[in-house]
């Protein structure tokens, strides 16, 4: 065995040296790029031998001749979201997303597009919106989706029932098969491998007969009807759905559509899925946009998403010349439906939060409701599930497709198979398409699981079938369906597919085991490497029954993270990705690389291993995946967990000494201040305070306040002579940062509370929520700092208030990280469920007070970890009670705690703060009050553009301090 291993690294190096020698764009055969390869959003998983970006078509060819020569296989990928598991292969993976990712030229008058197979489809979407024209098909990865992957696919999307598939829209192809012929594809035979017409025209019979009809979405297979004279012979449209294995592309010139200049949505509640089912052929005659289709199990809080009454909705879109035609079409719609209820939403706003459920369906369908579904088993089939925590379900039955009239009939048998096998899935889709989208409570951990994978796929086949539908109606059949295609077409036209890709591909170089001579749809699962008992971690992952295995199986692969720019949204997820462009330092490359550590085959290091800690180094832990991610990966914790043993029993960075452990060091610094502060503006001084402490050299050191909140508060709480109510009283956290850095919002908000006629009480002692401690993975000293925090805070406890914690990350810390770390401690919960944000706690304490009128236009940024842990609607309804208009940010500012201040991250710094933060403060002008309720941001702001920007309490003191005269305590 130790002899092979040695062979296959010593092919692997020759192989890396040769295409170095031949290739102009980054060749990476470093275990750190095979891990982030091993998987897309599949079941599966397969190891590269290593990864190519290559700059052009010419640096494809090179690729393929090099392989070639060497037996060695290809697989060009582009995002990596296919669900059946044809983006993972062996040999050498083609990434298209680092340089062959543009959109050329944008023909308004032939209505055409040429791009490169890397082009994100919204990228796409974006240079044809300027004519008023956009490409048809739009799977709800559409944000990170590329061409070349969509035409891989034959993707199709939620606007198929109006522009159909990738097919339909496709004119012609660029291709470079893997003998190294440059094709040109379109309509005709021009450019047909050899022996290609002759293998249809002597199976017209076979291929006229064999496919199933009345069916929009057949993706199954490949598409060799297309090759019929009756249908054009169009070259091009037999390719689309090839799932890479055929021909490598290289440019594709695709049809555009006019986009209408308005759209209207209408909302049908039905009384079940299988009556949406039934309800939505008969909308086609209405020509829509869209018919989607989703159930109660998916959607829990209905009323709360604005959904009319029912238990399962069809979403149908409206397009018109102007809203009031969208509007008309819409009402028509929701008129002429035999519906529970119905309504229309014509506000973009509203309708982009409508979709965001549907788009998201493909991660939150992962997490089944508590108590439901089939817990996975460790060895033994012990549960992993926690009580609470719900239910882990997958892909494997992604999106098979039915004729439309016999969708309501396939749902109703499909969800009986389920019942009869034990398990429990979650259908939504394409209802107008006949396209269903599942994921299954599969335990493909145990050999038993796997079994009654294996069985159910074969049984549910054979119903689809039944039923006269296609295996794949949207994903392709990649490693998930490929070995099932014979009851689907029978043995003589798989076996003709076979022959047609020969034709192609005679090496079989490209993407072996899919479609053609498929691999066993049970082989290659992704979770048979994970360990088998859960391994000795820190926090608690209450989420995933206390098992980090679990917690990194959260991400199912489908690359929200890889949202570029602002177009991801108000979100934060994620910032580094974004600023970088790299894998590896997006949340699902993350998760990836924590994979691969855990199955020890690639990345071999364990805790120690220099690939995870290079991708974490990036890693804000600004927690916008956690609430972003569809699936709810929590990178912060995962990065924490890992510097923590990573660095047990070793020295650690300097950072972590100085920035990690800041509550200690600015508690000894408080009786210098003075002293500090100038000697901080001593630049000698200053440089050799920075590189001691690790700290950019482009950075200023951050002025300690002379006097501390709790210094200034002292008089102030002493001369209260006012009788506690409990209804009315808080406890105010005094916050490292705000005690040693920012009193004066401190101060601001003692000023607004009491005006609000709150009673206040500070802790009698030290607190901290150790949120430097675990950002830098000290997490023992965290606990210790938080066990200690507890005891000085249990009398407080007792009173059962509220507690008030004006710095957004450190009450995330105690929301989250603290119960996570301490769930033995059940103060610790009671400490978490107290928490509140200035603007929650108002509402709370004083739900009649009004603030001041401002009337002042604002910017600025709402603070990573609120968005994430806690949420920022009070914030925004004291805004507006207060006159404060504008809307904040999303994103991150980029500064993040110490990850802003530590050596080598200014850069990635600055570019997340001009991701969304500055840019939009710019947008605002100087008369624009800047709030920013984070130090961080605070002073990310400062040092980026010589603005201040203020908490929101000290906005509104002042607003008070102004229409009274007076001052705040300690001034």
């Amino acid at each position: 065995m130790a002899d092979r291993r040695t062979a296959d690294r010593k092919e692997r190096e020759a192989l890396e040296r040769a295409l170095r020698a031949e290739v102009r764009g980054e060749v990476d055969f470093g275990a750190g790029a095979r891990a982030l390869m091993t998987m897309d959003a599949s079941n599966y998983r397969r190891v590269p031998d290593g990864v190519v970006a290559p700059s052009d078509a010419a640096d494809v060819a090179a690729v393929l001749d090099v392989c070639r020569r060497r037996g060695v296989p290809v697989v060009p990928r582009g995002a990596g979201t296919s669900i059946a598991g044809q983006a993972t292969g062996v040999g050498v993976v083609l990434d298209f997303t680092r340089h062959m990712r543009a959109v050329l030229s944008v023909d308004p008058d032939a209505r055409t597009a040429v791009v490169q197979p890397g082009a994100v489809l919204d990228r796409l979407r974006d240079a044809a919106g300027a004519y008023g024209l956009t490409f048809g098909p739009d799977p709800s990865t559409h944000s990170r989706c590329t061409l070349g992957g969509m035409i891989g696919n034959n993707a199709c999307g939620s606007h198929s029932v109006a522009w159909g598939t990738t097919a339909d829209n496709v004119r012609e192809l660029s291709v470079v098969t893997y003998d190294g012929a440059e094709l040109r594809l379109g309509q005709g035979w021009s450019g047909a491998p050899a022996g290609l017409s002759e293998l249809v025209d002597g199976n017209l019979a076979l291929l006229r007969t064999g496919f199933p009809q009345g069916l929009p979405r057949r993706i199954s297979g490949y598409a060799l009807d297309a090759l019929l004279p009756e249908n054009g012979v169009d070259l091009a449209r037999a390719f689309c759905g090839g799932e890479g294995t055929l021909a490598v592309l290289t440019e594709a010139t695709v049809r555009l559509v006019e986009s209408p200049p308005a759209r209207a949505l209408a909302v049908l509640g039905y009384a079940d899925e299988s009556a949406a089912a039934e309800a939505a052929a008969g909308l086609l005659a209405h020509r829509p946009l869209t018919v989607e289709g989703m159930a109660e199990d998916l959607v829990p809080d209905a009323v709360g998403r604005g959904l009319p009454r029912g238990g399962a909705w069809l979403f149908v879109e409206t397009g018109g010349a102007t809203g009031a035609e969208a509007r008309a079409r819409a009402e028509e719609i929701v008129t002429g439906a035999d519906a529970l209820d119905g309504t229309v939403v014509t506000d973009p706003a509203g309708q982009r939060a409508l979709w965001r459920i549907r788009e998201d369906a493909a991660g939150t369908a992962t997490r089944m409701p508590d108590g439901e579904g089939t817990p996975p088993g460790h060895a033994g089939g012990t549960p992993t599930r926690a009580e609470g925590s719900g239910g882990e379900a997958w892909p494997g039955w992604e999106d098979c497709a039915v004729p439309p009239a016999r969708l309501g009939a396939y749902l109703r048998d499909f969800r009986a198979l389920l019942a009869e096998h034990g398990l429990r899935g979650t259908p939504y889709g394409h209802f107008g398409d006949g396209c269903i989208h599942v994921r299954i409570d599969f335990d493909l951990l145990s050999e038993a699981g796997v079994r009654r994978f294996r069985s159910f796929s074969e049984e549910v086949a054979g119903l689809v079938v039944a039923h006269g539908g296609s295996l794949s109606g949207e994903h392709g059949d990649g490693l998930a369906r490929a070995e099932l295609l014979p009851r689907m077409y029978g043995d003589e036209l798989v076996g003709l597919f076979a022959r047609f890709k020969d034709l192609w591909d005679p090496a079989g170089g490209l993407n072996p085991g899919v479609l053609a001579r498929p691999a066993r749809l049970d082989e290659d699962l992704r979770f048979e490497v994970l360990p088998r008992r859960p391994v000795d971690v820190s926090f608690g992952y209450p989420h995933d029954g206390g098992d980090f295995s679990a917690a990194v199986r959260r991400c199912v692969g489908v690359a929200k993270c890889r949202v570029e720019g602002p177009s991801s949204g108000p979100g934060v997820m994620c910032p580094s990705f974004r600023a970088t462009g790299e894998e590896q330092h997006s949340t699902r490359g993350r998760a990836r690389l924590l994979h691969e550590m855990l199955a020890g085959e690639v990345v071999t290091g364990g805790w120690r291993s220099e690939e995870v800690l290079g991708a974490l180094d990036l890693c804000l832990s600004c927690k916008g995946c956690r609430s972003d991610c569809p699936v709810g990966v929590d990178m912060a914790t995962y990065k924490a967990e890992f510097l923590h043993h990573h660095y047990a029993g070793r020295v650690r960075p300097a950072s972590h000494y100085a920035m990690g452990r800041l509550p200690q060091w600015l508690r000894l610094a408080a009786p210098f201040a003075g002293v500090l502060n100038a000697a901080a503006r001593v630049r000698p001084l200053a440089w050799l305070a920075k590189r001691a402490a690790g700290i950019a050299p482009e950075r200023d050191v951050p002025r300690i306040a002379p006097v501390t909140l709790r210094r200034r508060l002292r008089g102030h709480m002493a001369a209260r002579t006012e009788v506690f109510t409990k209804d009315r009283t808080a406890v105010l956290w005094p916050d490292t940062f705000t005690d040693h850095l920012t009193p004066e919002a401190g101060a601001a908000a003692v000023t607004v509370m009491e005006a609000a006629g709150m009673s206040i009480a500070l802790p009698q002692g030290r607190v901290c929520c150790g949120l430097t401690y675990v950002s830098t993975g000290q997490l023992d000293r965290a606990r210790a700092v938080l066990r200690r925090t507890l005891d000085t805070m249990e009398p407080l406890l007792d009173l059962g208030v509220p507690v008030i914690v004006l710095e957004p990350s450190c009450a995330a810390a105690l929301k989250s990280d603290l119960p996570e770390l301490l769930g033995d401690d059940p103060r610790a919960a009671r400490l978490s469920a107290s928490v509140r944000t200035f603007a929650q706690g108002l509402e709370q304490c004083a739900p009649d007070w009004r603030p001041p009128r401002l009337d002042r236009h604002v910017a600025g940024q709402t603070h990573c970890h609120q968005h994430a842990v806690l949420g920022d609607a009070a914030e925004a309804r004291l805004r507006e009670s207060a006159g404060l208009t504008g809307t904040l940010s999303g994103g991150c500012c980029g500064l993040a705690g110490n990850f802003g201040f530590e050596r080598g991250h200014y850069e990635v710094s600055v570019a997340c703060a001009e991701d969304q933060l500055l840019p939009s403060v710019r947008a605002a002008g100087d008369d624009a009050v800047l709030l920013a309720d984070g130090y961080s941001c605070r002073t990310q702001l400062e040092q980026l553009t010589g603005r201040r920007g203020r908490h929101l309490a000290e906005v509104l003191a002042e607003g008070l301090g102004e229409a009274t005269g007076s001052h705040g305590p300690g001034d």
